[in-house]
């Protein structure tokens, strides 16, 4: 099986470095404000780790692995904070403190890589801060899917950019999938791009869009950042029950 990385910031050595605003996530664009309204950075102790979602006023999702200890046990829930209602990773915005972790019971390396967080307090929706709706339906192979996030922007990089990133891939067939990465789960979304694109450290937990809906969190990439194959998303269809159970 090829060796999967998942894309957390384990370290605030990433984020200590001076960030180029024209820098661009693997093979990405830089967003106009108010493009991912939906978009957020999520912080442990202040520092950029991964992305997420709101999916209502005061409901977080994002990739388990962002949440979790060695052993899976997920840190205090005050160590965290979102930033929402900016595409400017240092800049603008609101910062909101978390007040509960969920972590899906079911995750297991690249299974189930999911969490609710839930806010202290709720968003006020504004032009720049909005839930996106969660799918509806499969996402029919070949579609173009939209991801984004303020990931590194090179393989092994060092450098987060300031202005969030963008790019589109290509949804895969769960045969599809194995063919490229010996992984077949109805649990799993796989996203292709070229060489040279995709998502990257730090846009773990992070949104793929289809039609307006919320349809995978970032969860991995395989043989590194930008490479041929495609990346790992916990597909936001199969777990909606757990989603709804979950958000108390």
């Amino acid at each position: 099986m090829a060796f999967l990385h998942f894309l957390v910031l384990l370290t605030a050595t990433f984020v200590a470095v001076t960030a180029d605003p024209t820098g661009r996530v693997v093979g990405g664009f830089n967003a106009a404000p108010a493009q991912f309204p939906h978009q957020i950075s999520l912080r442990r102790d202040h520092v950029h780790v991964c992305g997420g979602s709101i999916i209502s006023s005061n409901y977080i999702l994002t990739a388990a692995h962002c949440v979790v200890e060695i052993g899976l046990k997920p840190f205090a829930a005050e160590r965290f904070t979102i930033l929402a209602g900016t595409h400017n990773r240092i800049a603008g915005g609101v910062v909101v403190p978390v007040k509960r972790v969920a972590v899906h019971q079911g995750y297991a390396n690249s299974e189930n890589d999911l969490a609710l967080l839930e806010l202290a307090k709720h968003l006020t929706f504004s032009a720049k801060i909005q839930p996106i709706e969660l799918a509806s339906a499969e996402v029919p192979s070949g579609s173009e899917v939209i991801i984004s996030g303020w990931g590194l922007t090179e393989n092994k990089g060092d450098t987060l950019p300031i202005i969030m990133q963008w790019n589109r891939v290509e949804a895969l067939s769960k045969s599809e999938c194995f063919r490229k990465i010996l992984i077949s789960s109805d649990a799993l979304i796989c996203l292709n791009h070229p060489k040279g694109a995709g998502a990257c450290n730090g846009d773990s937990g992070g949104p793929a869009t289809y039609n307006g809906e919320l349809v995978g969190v970032a969860g991995f990439v395989v043989t590194g950042c930008g490479s041929s194959r495609p990346d790992g998303y916990a597909k936001v269809f199969y777990n909606l029950k757990w989603i709804h159970e979950n958000m108390i």
